[in-house]
């Protein structure tokens, strides 16, 4: 028998069956390094509309995470599908080098009791090694950026620019000093932004504590609930769980508007409003019989005697009373609580504060009769209280109660709320017109980020209200921290008024050009003298530090109008982060941006969700549950991570397991075999000389040029919108199911069995060439490893990248609308005929698909279309024989055919063995290796 087989033109691809991607991928990403393929990309897209992507930083501290990969992965895709797309998409990444967490680090590893200058020099050098550290895991993920030229909050320039943007706050009004309550952190000793409070349940003591009516406003309580007199002892109730903030007491709140009950009880008449009362009576253990009521307006004023100090506070109004629980009348510290500060503000209490930085209480705090509580802790306080209420007969309840509470996200502690002296950038503050007079019309800095907002696009849409949302409640922003590592508040104030330095603009500019020679240590080692002169000795100089919320906030004006202006502009295209980065990055940029600019830094945010593991768990180590970008990247490849990043719906939560990258390994296997099948056999082909013209090319292959323009604008629209799963899931079904299930499955006998040079053969490389094109480029955003390999096999210049190039866009056939009419319905004919194939197959009457005959009986346009194609009907069935009749009734049969089998192209036909000298031949193969070639019309 005669070997045919190299008569054939088979595929043939340096292009590997396995990718081999954990061992392969290093070298691509030193080849990338060595070629500064960065580099090439900027300057091919010089020119182009720019697109920039602002990166959010990650902290300098501690491995990166599978959350850090799916975001830089993100943003990565992002900017390789821009650049692609024809824009100038630069990407500079950034890191979060100041703040509390990294001078922690260096507490543990040298001690509390270090000078602060030395404590400074370690945190600068810690957070050096953290992002030198981090920056070769985010390189290894195939992320191309200006590695070389990161931004760094630490930078001199950036820490420089952070200050001119604290100085243009400023001077417009929007920054000023108060004595408020803070979120305070006892382990750190320092306020704490809001992003940096995280809420975990927690017990607390729950009393119910009668304050009890002063004799001498008997009388008015009496006219307020429409009596003559009041009988006995009267006591406003309040319920609290922070029995610790009660010396602070100013005053007990109540809804002007809601119904409160005078209940007289055996422990005398007590004030509770109509919706608790029954409740709380039953709590008490205590009967009651309601003699009046009146509303809480009523009740303002009253004097009450506090219930172990000796002083009066008074009932006052406050719509922040709710009915939701407790006694419908609020214990108010305005020291302790922002609603206390806020309803203290308009009734003009004192905000007395006897709790000291440790959280222990001040010398000067009254001792209690069963016990001192100056020196002890706010928790070591609760017990005390307690017992002094019970002593003096006035705790009506104690009870237990677990609920949520706020903890600081570092040391996972519960916090308190204390007033101190802070700055703050005020949300209802107006910004200053000429003259330093505030306009009345001028809009304050919430209602310039709600506008903000407005004008912001979402990605996913649900981030707007959450944002919106976050900016009609949000507090004052408190922006100064008691803290060594951090770009100082570079403010002299005056010894006796506290008040800045008239000439503070100029001071700060001034302070920026030695922070800009030195960093911020040029600050903290400055003699005042030497900007002040003789004055030194009236002000001190600030030793607080802004919160690190401010550095990275700041960024569009350090980074992308400072360091990186000639790369970068502004405003930035896209923001992109976690979902937790409403109340974060993305609300501390809106403000800055909203007190400097008058709008966001940023036209567009984009919304990923939090990483969970298969069964949809958060990630611990306890829990063994992680998934480590690392580990993933050593044994699949990085870019099976990139896949699943990609494929995944990232609007919600991105679920991760081996399971689940078993999976995509598989797809990814399947995308790979089809550019392998795609360059193997264009591997010959020179699209500059063997491209026939497109109205030559036969039927079938100009309808898969329409599928991949389809494809192509689909998935080219798709990543415009940051879905990036649909880009997956076209690319996949187009990949198995219109190619591999269809267009491949057919086209091989005319690529193997015609002549190498044929039109036919030509035709179907042709459009090879264009779907390779198509395919890589549309992948290489997300398989960044694969897209380059497979670019380099295609193009054959190991010096070039796809992503030196932009989308390709396929050629239009005159006739490509009726095209993908038409062969739509005859893949829909085509799928009947390959099951009752399969069918028979199984039953074992046929070995394969080409040892069958198959009868087809159509009418009208079925008929029609299956006819247009003739003798070629065969090819799209995939078998040696198609017999169509037309008839009004449908049917179609498969039955096996008694002919030999061609050794060349399988097919079983009653010509194999016609020519003597070719006995194991069909004539259509007789005839190509004589060079006449079969006419190929359709297929």
């Amino acid at each position: 028998m005669a070997d045919y087989k190299k008569t054939l033109n088979l595929p043939d691809t340096p292009f590997p069956m396995r990718g081999d991607l954990a061992k392969r991928e290093p070298h691509w990403v030193a080849a990338w390094q060595e070629q500064k393929l960065y580099e090439k990309i900027r300057a091919v897209s010089a020119g182009r509309p720019r697109f920039v992507l602002h990166d959010g930083p990650p902290y300098a501290n501690g491995d990166i995470h599978i959350g850090h990969a799916v975001n830089k992965i993100l943003k990565d895709i992002i900017v390789r599908s821009k650049t692609l797309a024809g824009f100038d998409a630069p990407y500079v990444p950034g890191w979060d080098c100041h703040g509390l967490p990294i001078e922690h680090q260096i507490e543990k590893l040298h001690g509390k009791h270090i000078p602060a200058d030395r404590v400074r020099e370690l945190c600068r050098t810690y957070a050096g090694e953290q992002v030198a550290r981090q920056k070769q895991d985010f390189i290894r993920l195939g992320i191309l950026g200006a590695w070389d030229k990161p931004y760094l909050t630490m930078n001199f320039s950036n820490e420089a620019d952070e200050i001119r943007a604290l100085g243009k706050i400023l001077e417009k009004g929007y920054l000023y000093q108060g004595l408020k309550p803070v979120n305070w952190c006892l382990d750190c000793g320092s306020a704490l932004a809001e992003a940096e409070v995280e809420y975990e349940d927690k017990t607390s003591p729950a009393i119910d504590v009668a304050f009890e009516l002063e004799p001498e406003a008997a009388a008015k309580a009496a006219q307020a609930f429409g009596l003559t007199r009041l009988d006995g002892p009267t006591f406003a109730v309040i319920w609290t769980t922070t029995p610790w903030t009660l010396p602070a007491n100013e005053a007990v709140s109540v809804h002007p508007e809601f119904d409160y009950e005078l209940i007289a009880t055996e422990k005398g008449s007590l004030i509770l409003v109509r919706e608790l009362a029954d409740a709380c009576l039953a709590r008490y253990g205590l009967t009651g019989t309601r003699v009046a009521s009146a509303k809480g307006a009523a009740l303002e004023h009253l004097l009450l005697r506090h219930p172990f100090q000796t002083r009066e506070v008074e009932i006052i109004c406050g719509t922040h009373v709710t009915v939701d629980s407790g006694t419908g009348l609020v214990h108010t510290a305005p020291a302790h609580g922002m609603d206390d500060y806020v309803v203290g503000k308009v009734y003009g209490l004192p905000v007395n504060n006897p709790v000291g930085d440790d959280g222990r209480f001040l010398p000067a705090t009254p001792a209690l009769s069963t016990g001192e509580l100056a020196g002890k802790t706010v928790w070591e306080a609760n017990p005390l209280v307690i017992d002094e209420l019970t002593a003096r007969q006035r705790l009506l309840k104690l009870d237990k109660l677990r609920h949520s509470y706020p903890h600081c996200w570092r040391h996972k502690s519960p916090i308190i709320f204390r007033a101190t002296t802070q700055w703050f950038i005020g949300m209802d503050q107006r910004a200053q017109a000429e003259g330093h007079t505030t306009a009345e019309e001028t809009p304050t800095l919430r209602q310039i980020a709600a506008q903000a907002v407005d004008a912001t696009q979402f990605f996913p849409s649900w981030g707007r209200a959450r944002l919106e949302a976050m900016m009609k409640t949000r507090p004052d922003w408190c922006v100064s921290r008691q803290r060594n590592w951090g770009v100082p508040i570079p403010f002299f104030l005056h010894r006796e008024t506290a008040q800045p330095h008239p000439r503070t603009p100029e001071l700060i500019e001034e302070v920026a050009k030695r922070v800009e020679k030195s960093g911020i240590e040029a600050w903290f080692a400055l003699d005042p003298r030497e900007l002040l002169g003789d004055e030194a000795e009236h002000y001190r100089k600030m030793s607080d530090t802004l919160d690190v919320w401010f550095d990275s906030g700041s960024t569009h004006w350090s980074v992308l109008r400072g360091s990186h202006a000639d790369t970068l502009s502004y405003p930035a295209d896209l923001y992109l982060e976690g979902s937790d980065q409403h109340r974060g990055w993305f609300q501390s940029s809106l403000l800055t941006g909203c007190a400097i600019d008058g709008r966001a830094p940023y036209d567009a945010l984009l919304t990923h969700g939090f990483v969970v593991d298969g069964k949809g768990l958060k990630m611990s180590k306890s829990k063994g549950n992680v998934v480590a970008p690392q580990k993933v990247s050593d044994t699949l490849g990085a870019d099976i991570l990139r896949l699943w990043v990609a494929a995944t719906d990232y609007s919600g939560e991105l679920s991760i397991s081996d399971e689940i990258l078993k999976r995509v390994v598989e797809s990814y296997r399947r995308l790979r075999n089809t550019l392998r099948f795609l360059l193997a056999n264009v591997a010959d082909f020179d699209a500059a000389h063997d491209m026939p013209a497109l109205d030559e090319w036969l039927e079938i292959d100009r309808y898969a040029l329409a599928m991949t323009r389809e494809l192509a604008e689909r998935c080219e629209a798709d990543f415009a919108r940051y879905e990036f799963h649909r880009v997956v899931q076209s690319l996949q079904t187009f990949c198995s199911e219109d190619l591999g299930g269809f267009y491949l499955d057919i086209l091989k006998d005319r690529l193997y069995t015609t002549g190498a040079k044929s039109l036919a053969r030509r035709s179907a490389q042709g459009a090879l060439w264009h779907i390779a094109n198509t395919l890589i480029r549309l992948l290489s955003p997300i398989l960044c490893f694969t897209g380059e390999e497979a670019w380099r096999v295609l193009s054959g210049q190991d010096d070039d990248s796809v992503m030196l190039h932009t989308w390709h866009r396929p050629p239009v056939a005159a006739d490509e609308g009726a095209l993908l009419d038409k062969w739509s319905k005859i893949r829909v004919w085509r799928s009947e005929v390959t099951k009752a194939l399969e069918d028979r197959r199984i039953a074992g009457e046929i070995g394969s698909s080409l040892q069958a005959s198959v009868t087809i009986h159509a009418d009208g346009e079925k008929y029609a279309l299956l006819a247009s194609l003739s003798d070629d009907l065969r090819f799209v069935f995939i078998c040696s024989q198609v017999d169509l009749h037309r008839s009004a009734d449908e049917r179609l049969h498969v039955a096996p055919l008694a002919h030999a089998k061609c050794e060349r192209c399988w097919h079983v036909r009653a010509d194999v063995g016609a020519d003597p000298s070719h006995p194991e031949l069909c004539g259509r193969c007789v005839a190509s290796l004589n060079g006449r070639e079969e006419a190929h019309q359709h297929v």
